[in-house]
């Protein structure tokens, strides 16, 4: 009986079956919540240099920096630009010009000329004669004296040179710039008579109410 005995299996105990050994697997408290946290923390982290990126390349409307800086140099490009306003154009002959009580007008200019008058009148240059008719009118309300010592001719260089009375006088017939006394509202017609250089380079005359007054230019070039 005991050769043929087969094993049922564990002995019995109490009259209840005793159970196999079984592998408990246990897992620790605490590993997934440390996993999501780490997990969630690498996020976020990320979030926050993505959107750090984002807002340095974008203005807070949402406008890229860089396509506002474009468009403001595009704009300041395009927008017409302040120009400056022109210099008024100096006078010049057969415009009228006021100093004081005379109101002046250059008719005509001569250059060139290598003598003035005829026979024992004749005044011979210098250089060169540079004559410059012109109309001068009262627009006072008295006598005013007018004489050709008190205007000037300048070159291009602005040096100024005086009027050759004596050749006037003798040479030039009514020239009316000598001492001329004007009456309000009336007005002469009058050469002054310039002895200049031969190389002289004419810019302009200036006309003076008095050797006193500020005088005003009038362009001849």
């Amino acid at each position: 009986m005991h050769g043929n005995q087969r094993n049922e299996g564990p002995p019995q105990q109490h009259g209840y079956a005793q159970p196999y050994p079984q592998t408990v697997i246990v897992q620790k408290k605490g590993g997934g919540c440390l996993r999501a946290f780490l997990i969630g923390a690498a996020v976020m982290a990320g979030l926050i240099i993505l959107g750090s990126l984002l807002r340095g390349g974008a203005s807070s409307d949402g406008t890229s920096e860089d396509t506002g800086s474009a468009a403001e140099s595009a704009a300041s490009s395009t927008s017409p630009k302040k120009q400056a306003k022109p210099e008024p154009e100096q006078p010049g002959v057969g415009d009228v010009v006021k100093d004081g009580k005379f109101a002046f007008k250059v008719t005509k200019v001569e250059k060139g000329l290598p003598q003035v008058g005829e026979g024992f009148t004749v005044s011979k240059a210098q250089g060169q004669y540079v004559l410059v008719h012109i109309t001068v009118k009262n627009i006072g309300d008295e006598a005013q004296l007018f004489t050709d010592s008190a205007q000037k001719l300048l070159d291009t260089k602005d040096r100024q040179y005086d009027a050759a009375t004596g050749a006037a006088v003798m040479g030039l017939e009514n020239s009316n710039a000598f001492l001329k006394n004007i009456n309000p509202g009336n007005s002469v017609r009058g050469i002054l008579l310039f002895d200049v250089p031969k190389n002289f380079k004419l810019r302009a005359v200036e006309l003076h109410d008095s050797i006193f007054s500020d005088g005003v230019a009038v362009t001849l070039s």
